[in-house]
């Protein structure tokens, strides 16, 4: 087993909203992991700082994180979004611009992780994800 963190964890670490033993009591012992999506985002946010202080913050967060070990992108988890975003799309609910979390979900999934998140609303209604919160 192990657990995928979401973006938004990642980031209220950053912020001092929570703390790495805030993750622990919900992860436990299982092993942490990055996705290729999270590192995209988190770059993202950091090239975009209002600030250059906030964005060297920012790429010092990261930089923190990387000792974490990264899930892979395969055809797989490519097979696996395709049928995620499908299913949504089949229940009423427009997936494009939930994109970057049906491919962490998928991730998760293909993994048999579980996805620790702040926003259950987010990812709630993704069929056979395993969603934590703190």
């Amino acid at each position: 087993m192990g657990v995928l963190i979401d973006t938004c964890i990642w980031i209220d670490v950053e912020q001092g909203k929570l703390s790495p033993a805030d993750i622990a009591a919900v992860t436990g012992k299982e092993p942490v992991f990055l996705s290729p999506i999270t590192i995209a985002e988190l770059k993202f946010g950091a090239e975009c700082a209002a600030t250059e202080a906030i964005r060297q913050q920012r790429l010092a967060s990261l930089a923190r994180i990387r000792i974490k070990p990264v899930l892979r992108m395969d055809a797989t988890t490519g097979e696996i979004f395709g049928s995620l975003a499908a299913q949504l799309k089949m229940s009423g609910i427009n997936p494009r611009p939930r994109i970057q979390d049906i491919w962490l979900a998928s991730q998760a999934i293909q993994q048999g992780f579980s996805f620790l998140t702040r926003n259950l609303r987010d990812f709630k209604d993704i069929p056979g994800l395993i969603v934590l919160t703190v």
